[in-house]
């Protein structure tokens, strides 16, 4: 299979996630509250071993560790800071009354569909660097996107929406993801050094997510054998992570 239908498989599969809220709405609140603070560790555990053992490896290797990977490794931090700065600043600063029903789901697609086109940037230029990248890259995103679509699936309830408009929009705002990746694969071939200056952004933005967003989060648990458990899954996400290393 080429790289670009493994590309558009694996970024179709990405989208499809956004239904995971559908599943969710048969759990008790106590339950999917424990199911995802193990999801977040291991997303946690995913991202960092992502960029750890795949993407950094891989752009040293085509560009060495010099001022455009560190300038790019950067970016990629200060990017996602922006963006998570922008849709938290929204969640909370937009009140929850009826008159603003829809701009709160509208704030909260327009900031999940711009994030989902960056993944979906970020997954392209990983299968253009090659497919067991691509592979490793395409994991630790659905990792994060299923406790993050759950919470999304949960902002656009909150915003009055129905169940089915509510997973209609959301898998709308995922399709970006899409668009992103068939984007990335087109420009490659117009800037020569997109995927050089891309990689290094995606490690940034993945280790930006792990240890601003997700990590905090597990230190709001002070149970030490739910912190255990925190720490095992964190863990077995880098190590599932790091065995994709042996099909390079």
């Amino acid at each position: 299979m080429s790289v670009i239908l493994w590309a558009l498989s694996s970024v179709f599969l990405v989208s499809l996630i956004s239904f995971v809220g559908a599943f969710t709405l048969s759990i008790k609140d106590a339950q999917l509250e424990k199911i995802l603070m193990y999801l977040v560790s291991l997303s946690a555990g995913a991202l960092l071993g992502g960029a750890f053992f795949h993407l950094l490896p891989e752009a040293v290797e085509t560009t060495g560790f010099g001022f455009q990977t560190s300038f790019s490794i950067l970016l990629g931090i200060v990017t996602f800071f922006i963006l998570e700065k922008f849709l938290h600043w929204h969640h909370h600063h937009v009140p929850h009354r009826k008159g603003a029903i829809i701009p709160l789901a509208m704030m909260n697609l327009v900031g999940d569909g711009f994030h989902n086109f960056i993944d979906g940037l970020i997954l392209g230029v990983s299968y253009l660097a090659s497919i067991p990248t691509g592979v490793a890259t395409t994991i630790a995103i659905i990792f994060h996107e299923i406790p993050q679509e759950i919470g999304d699936f949960g902002v656009l309830l909150h915003s009055g929406l129905s169940r089915k408009k509510a997973l209609l929009l959301n898998f709308v705002g995922a399709l970006f993801a899409v668009l992103g990746t068939i984007i990335a694969l087109i420009a490659s071939s117009f800037v020569p050094k997109l995927t050089a200056l891309l990689i290094p952004f995606a490690a940034g933005g993945f280790i930006y997510i792990a240890g601003s967003d997700l990590i905090p989060e597990m230190h709001k648990e002070m149970n030490t054998k739910k912190s255990a458990v925190q720490l095992f899954s964190l863990v077995l996400g880098m190590f599932l992570m790091y065995l994709l290393v042996f099909f390079e």
